[in-house]
């Protein structure tokens, strides 16, 4: 076995993960059945400090979710250890003098007081408001839209990808996107950082501000859940969150950088790891707006999963974390070895691309996005001290089985209407997809998008580094390191990827522009200025 499964897992933890991850329990109880709910709940402050959120939209629905908070450092967010009630209600207009839909869920201590409602019964491809009340007090507004129905014509759609926020800048990013007209948000991961070294930022201190630690490197479920409000409770995060559906995906500083499957990057051992992996997956469910599928077992979570607007768009949301072998030469950037083209390491495990190659084969979309996490483009960068070229071992060209295997696939079988969305790396990057063992064929086409703040202001695309690489890589057509995210507009007759970045982060008012944008066209692979 090449990487540590839920199989094996489920050696170590016995059966209740194993059907926990195929949804085969309930999540939560009948309300009739809970005995100890607290009818009157009473609160020192503004129980919806951390804002709302929706997610998963679907033709007929979609989720909303809040948390409980009242004390965001506190583990428990300063709420008492007692189930509650919290009502909530979805209206067709943000007066909410039409609530189409209304109940009352329950927010489990268990759960540090999380909220996740599956929204159904809505009309398809149309916006709706939502928000929550509890003890008098009423959440923000929040917005969410629907998906066209399967199948039925679709003639645009628009979305943002965006993700790597470390608190060393200001989410300013996240306001734009908030201001954005959008049909959904792929946040392709490093929502939080676990680090010590990764501290919140203080926006109160003037110039460049400082790094503020709340505490070491996260190993518990209280330190991930600390760490969560911290970032939830940003004013631009929220306002994001507030204005659009959410497809969230982790990577791998959600729990430990470059974490393989059931291995750490220390070699702890594995069954000490799942301890720490499932505190993290634990606290990552309870801040997204997840459905209950998506809830975590001793083997993991569900994230890999599918979502499609009308006649125009497939989205695979992939996961490239749980299931991959361990990182090749110790995780270092190296030269593309022997170990890389190991047969038997993969990126997706055998399940998840069964399920990928099925669903692309199958899919009669204008268009297929694949929505993950980390680089597919075979970019080499040169080591600065010896000019060697070498490539990250937390990317796809580290796994080129898997990546062989894919691109051929989609070669094969849906040939010119496949593009890759991806992050990670702190650059916008915007090129083509080609086979490592062929001719030069274009296959695909893939924008790498940058980081929210990850990476600090940034200097352009003016670097040596940058320069280097376009040189080296005709198939690269973009790249800069400034901060930002990427917004991609698709109709029938073309894609197009616009590379927004933020002048600054590291001061407050960071300005918005478009460095630049490329198209590419259904039957015609390959990314072209416009």
């Amino acid at each position: 076995m090449t990487s540590f499964d839920r199989r094996e897992l489920g050696k170590l933890f016995g059966a209740s993960g194993a059907a926990l991850f195929a949804g085969s329990l309930p999540v939560f109880a009948k309300a009739s059945q809970v005995r100890n709910v607290d009818e009157a709940p009473r609160f020192g402050a503004y129980p919806f400090a951390l804002g709302v959120a929706s997610g998963e939209p679907a033709a007929d629905g979609f989720v909303i979710w809040t948390r409980l908070v009242t004390l965001p450092l506190d583990p428990h967010g300063g709420i008492d250890r007692k189930p509650m009630y919290v009502s909530w209600e979805v209206a067709s207009d943000e007066r909410f003098t039409r609530v189409v839909r209304s109940g009352r869920t329950l927010a489990a201590p268990e759960l540090a007081h999380a909220v996740h409602v599956e929204v159904d019964g809505l009309s398809p491809d149309r916006h709706y408001w939502y928000r929550f009340m509890i003890a008098g007090e009423t959440s923000p507004v929040g917005r969410s839209r629907t998906t066209p129905t399967i199948g039925a014509r679709c003639d645009h759609a628009r979305f943002v990808a965006a993700g790597c926020q470390a608190f060393s800048g200001h989410f300013t990013a996240w306001r734009y996107i908030a201001e954005e007209e959008l049909d959904f948000v792929f946040h392709y991961g490093d929502y939080i950082y676990e680090g010590a070294g990764n501290g919140t930022w203080n926006p109160a201190t003037p110039a460049n501000g400082s790094r503020v630690v709340h505490g070491p490197e996260l190993y518990s479920l209280d330190d991930y859940r600390v760490r969560y409000a911290e970032y939830k409770a940003d004013p631009d995060l929220q306002a994001a969150h507030a204005a659009h559906p959410f497809f969230v995906s982790f990577d791998d500083h959600e729990v430990d950088n470059n974490w393989a499957a059931g291995l750490d990057e220390n070699d702890t051992p594995s069954e000490v790891f799942a301890v720490r992996r499932a505190g993290a997956f634990q606290a990552y469910y309870e801040n997204m707006p997840l459905r209950r599928r998506s809830i975590p077992g001793w083997d993991g979570m569900r994230m890999y999963r599918r979502a499609q607007y009308g006649d125009l768009l497939n989205a695979f949301v992939l996961d490239t974390r749980q299931y991959r072998s361990k990182l090749a030469y110790l995780g270092r950037a190296s030269p593309l070895g022997p170990e890389v083209y190991d047969q038997t390491r993969t990126m997706l495990g055998d399940v998840q691309e069964a399920w990928l190659f099925d669903g692309l084969t199958q899919s009669q979309t204008r268009w297929n996005l694949l929505a993950h996490q980390v680089l597919m483009m075979g970019i080499l960068d040169r080591r600065p001290d010896d000019g060697v070229l070498v490539s990250s071992m937390d990317k796809w060209p580290a796994y080129m089985h898997s990546r062989r295997r894919l691109l051929d696939h989609i070669d094969r079988h849906c040939p010119g209407n496949v593009v890759s969305v991806t992050g990670d790396a702190h650059v916008h990057m915007a090129g083509d997809l080609l086979q490592d063992e062929g001719d030069g064929k274009v296959i695909a086409s893939e924008f790498l998008a940058t980081s929210i703040t990850s990476g600090g202001d940034g200097t352009g695309d003016a670097t040596p580094r940058v320069i280097d690489t376009m040189q080296r890589h005709p198939e690269l057509k973009a790249m800069t390191d400034q901060r930002g995210y990427l917004r991609c507009d698709l109709t029938h007759e073309r894609w197009q990827g616009d590379l927004m970045v933020v002048d600054k982060v590291r001061q407050p008012g960071g300005v918005l522009s478009r460095h630049s944008r490329f198209v590419t066209e259904p039957g015609h692979p390959g990314l072209r200025t416009a």
